[in-house]
């Protein structure tokens, strides 16, 4: 109510982001949002630059959704550092000034629609990220995305990256290319599995090359990285069966991507559920009938799930994560795999995506 009084007199909102960038020293700004993949671009964005500005004597400075507040880091970053920030659609929703000088949009799929109300208006936040932008400013997109791919006419240094086609970046063989110019590099990806994660090195590459880190600092970074916790993250294999966290699944997209991603035959005991955020679990059905021996449904949004999931595989009330863990003990076979990736937000029963990771894998480190 506060907030819609507000806009009815027209007076000003400043969300935290755009607060905290007024008092900063530098004008050095990476900003990266999208549906998905944000965490995971944002740290090895901002690993790849800070291993490049240490030899610099400089530093990157990483804030924003992924749990670091802007208003707490901002005045760390001197003049010629850089700070990356992974920005959300509520955070953008409410920012009108925020320049960064090099921005990226990963993918659009429906999210937050309970918050947003339409499609239409979570695009609009999101596309906020380059509205004062211009030609001296780089915006990364991936453009195998039905809203993205026309964004490459604007008015902007557009930089687009494609695991489907040649563009800026694409992949080819195992390798990340670099087109530049009419020369073309290229690395040697993490080993971290599905598509989702080429297309987040992509677009990570691009952005600090933007920023103007050298491709040898580049390379080593991608060597050395692993991934984030909580994002399809290998836990422990028990007896032969391998027990997967992919708590920050929050969306159908994100479970839809983990599906893709560890698929390969009828395997897998899916953990399901959560809080509902207002999109259907429909797409799921496809691959949950290749790849899904069964369904463990926990939390508020299980009549929902068994009403939109029905007839596509066995589904089973487990009601918790805990006893789904039990179940899945009792029932997997050596070669399965349980994959907690559960489409829904965590605030029914966690305090967050991390509490609700962090306690499947107590849970399943305490199986004797």
């Amino acid at each position: 109510p506060v907030i819609k009084e507000l806009n009815k007199k027209k007076i000003p909102i400043f969300s935290e982001i755009e607060t905290a960038l007024s008092f900063s020293k530098t004008k050095n700004i990476i900003m990266i949002t999208g549906t998905n993949g944000k965490s995971t671009t944002t740290y090895l964005t901002w690993l790849m630059l800070n291993n490049y500005l240490k030899k610099k004597e400089g530093r990157a400075i990483l804030c924003g959704n992924i749990g670091k507040p802007v208003s707490k880091e901002i005045l760390k970053a001197k003049k010629n550092d850089w700070v990356v920030m992974e920005v959300s659609s509520y955070q953008l929703e409410d920012s009108t000034y925020i320049k960064p000088k090099v921005a990226a949009i990963l993918n659009i799929t429906p999210d937050h629609i309970e918050h947003h109300g339409d499609m239409d208006n979570y695009i609009k936040a999101k596309f906020k990220i380059f509205s004062r932008m211009d030609e001296k400013d780089f915006l990364i997109i991936n453009e195998d995305d039905h809203y993205l791919k026309k964004l490459k006419n604007n008015k902007l240094k557009v930089l687009g990256f494609s695991t489907q086609k040649e563009s800026d970046s694409f992949y080819k063989k195992g390798y990340i290319w670099i087109k530049n110019s009419n020369k073309k590099n290229k690395f040697k990806p993490a080993p971290l599995p599905g598509v989702h994660n080429i297309e987040n090195q992509m677009a990570s590459i691009l952005m600090a090359i933007s920023a103007g880190c050298d491709f040898k600092t580049i390379q080593k970074t991608l060597n050395d990285f692993r991934g984030l916790e909580h994002r399809i993250e290998f836990v422990r294999e028990i007896r032969g069966v391998k027990y997967i966290n992919d708590s920050k699944a929050t969306n159908v997209d994100s479970t839809l991507i983990a599906l893709r991603a560890l698929g390969k035959k009828k395997n897998i005991w899916l953990i399901l559920g959560g809080t509902h955020k207002n999109s259907p679990y429909t797409p799921l059905m496809p691959f949950i009938k290749k790849y899904v021996k069964e369904v463990l449904i926990i939390g508020e949004a299980t009549p929902i799930i068994k009403k939109d999931l029905k007839g596509c595989a066995k589904l089973r009330d487990a009601k918790t994560i805990k006893n789904a863990i039990e179940i899945a003990n009792r029932s997997a076979k050596k070669g399965d795999m349980v994959l907690l990736s559960p489409a829904c937000a965590s605030f029914d029963q966690f305090k967050n995506f991390e509490d609700r990771g962090k306690k499947f894998k107590k849970w399943v480190n305490e199986i004797e």
